[in-house]
């Protein structure tokens, strides 16, 4: 666990963990409104050349073009969703995925479908800072650390 006090530190956590993802790599980020999933989604994009990264709260997935493409998901509004019918798994990731890198926002057990292979990553704002967890799935992610 580490501790992150600002904004920028939070983007930097993104930086640092944007430069060790490859091709195929699922990261699933957990945590409330406000804890600073899409700054640290951000700071993996600007790792990987891509800048512009926002919530895609409303569409839900969107596709970042760049060397190594980064697939943003907020399943927020699939969980939060009272039709059972849509779900992640309508999304088709699993085509998309095996070109790319996949950052799942709100993701939750939802995600863990998708990859036993995935690096779950829980952010804890209860006060000003943030503490964050990060919890390896799969041999890939057997020895990482924050």
């Amino acid at each position: 666990m580490i501790t992150i006090s600002s904004p920028e530190a939070m983007f930097e956590l993104g930086k640092s963990i944007g430069s060790r993802l490859r091709v195929g790599d699922l990261l699933v980020l957990n945590g409330p409104l406000g804890a600073g999933k899409t700054l640290l989604t951000q700071g993996i994009g600007d790792a990987l050349g891509i800048s512009g990264i926002t919530s895609p709260t409303f569409v839900i997935s969107k596709i970042h073009k760049s060397k190594i493409p980064l697939i943003h998901v907020d399943a927020y509004r699939l969980i939060q969703s009272e039709n059972p019918i849509f779900s992640l798994d309508d999304l088709d990731l699993d085509s998309e995925r095996e070109d790319a890198i996949t950052v799942v926002e709100w993701g939750g057990e939802l995600a863990a479908r998708l990859s036993d292979e995935r690096l779950e990553i829980f952010i804890d704002r209860t006060n000003e800072t943030r503490e964050v967890t990060a919890v390896g799935h799969g041999e890939r992610w057997a020895d990482f650390s924050l």
